[in-house]
């Protein structure tokens, strides 16, 4: 079985992936310092789940000498640690640029001296395209959507950095691809999209979707950036991480590469709209809603052509927003979630149709 090392292993994709991988019977090093909140009780679950093949290291990214350590061995590393929101990025540029751009490097130089070549798969955003000025978008009753763009952004779009943390996990995505091409170290670059499900402790600056679920499941009011007509494709945890495996496995096509991943065209939502449909339905009633000015480097339409993906190797979302938003929900409200009190809250047969 292949060894594998997930930085960031305790945030709420990498606790998903090292779940999955562990079941399968992979041994699992996670490598993460611990500082966000809900990495604490991820990792709880996860030694629950897996004590014989879980390790840990408790270190920071920025640490070139431990992550050098923790990769002399690794036949795989999916490299997720990061500093993840726009916010702290424009207040904090310094502590984003060695989170994002030189912890990255670290772990391209060890694996490079590491002399195993293993994989290293990355994660970055659909940030680093900026604000995309120049396409049109055409404001609907209930939301926003491309005029000409009906796939949504496909790689080929120039890449323009808006704010601190699209430059730092932009330059890190570039370094990640050239390391293919001058080292021969077979990287594959994930440009991701909204991601959602279980384990997510989402904040009003990253993980919308869950910070919304959240906050609605304890009576708090929500705060809208913007007026509310902003639309994001929405991918599913279980998709985003059966993608990570299905790179792995065709890494003869994939290395070297940059891939949209996402939800695609079909896994649109609107923030104000559609999701305050979903979670009437969930919740039984409409959440205390309130606005605040636009935010920078936000986009009013992010929507994924992850058709790249398909036609490489074989990846497409299975799971659709109806179905997908009652995994994170019923996490929400169970006794281990952030809104535990609300456990047992019914799901409508609208929201769980898929």
């Amino acid at each position: 079985m292949k060894s594998t090392l997930i930085t960031g292993g305790a945030g709420f994709v990498g606790s998903n992936l090292a779940n999955a991988l562990l079941a399968a019977g992979h041994p699992v090093t996670i490598f993460d310092s611990l500082v966000r909140p809900g990495t604490e009780q991820n990792l709880q679950w996860l030694r629950q789940l897996h004590p014989e093949t879980l390790s840990f290291i408790m270190a920071d990214v920025r640490d070139a000498d431990a992550v050098a350590a923790a990769s002399t061995e690794v036949d795989m590393i999916y490299h997720l640690a990061g500093q993840v929101a726009v916010t702290t990025s424009v207040e904090n540029p310094r502590s984003d640029f060695e989170v994002n751009a030189l912890g990255s490097f670290n772990v391209l130089e060890s694996a490079r001296a590491s002399g195993r070549r293993p994989i290293v798969v990355f994660t970055s955003t659909n940030k680093v395209y900026g604000g995309m000025e120049d396409v049109e978008i055409v404001r609907q009753k209930t939301q926003y959507s491309y005029r000409d763009l009906a796939g949504g952004i496909a790689e080929s779009r120039a890449l323009d950095f808006h704010s601190p943390y699209g430059c730092s996990k932009g330059a890190a995505g570039q370094y990640v691809r050239d390391y293919a091409r001058i080292y021969g170290l077979p990287t594959v670059v994930f440009r991701m999209s909204c991601i959602y499900g279980p384990r997510q402790f989402g904040n009003e600056d990253q993980g919308w979707l869950a910070h919304f679920m959240i906050a609605a499941s304890s009576g708090q009011p929500i705060t809208i950036y913007g007026d509310g007509l902003q639309v994001r494709d929405a991918l599913y945890v279980g998709d985003l991480v059966r993608a990570f495996r299905m790179a792995v496995d065709h890494i003869d096509t994939t290395a070297g590469n940059v891939y949209n991943i996402g939800g695609g065209p079909t896994n649109t939502i609107s923030v104000r709209s559609e999701f305050g449909q979903v979670s009437a339905e969930l919740l039984g009633a409409k959440p205390d809603v309130r606005f605040e000015q636009w935010r920078p480097g936000d986009q009013k339409c992010y929507v994924s052509d992850i058709s790249k993906a398909a036609r490489e190797f074989g990846w497409a979302p299975d799971v659709g927003l109806s179905r997908g938003l009652r995994h994170p929900w019923a996490w929400v409200t169970a006794e281990e979630g952030p809104g535990g009190h609300l456990t047992g809250s019914p799901v409508t047969d609208a929201v769980a149709a898929s």
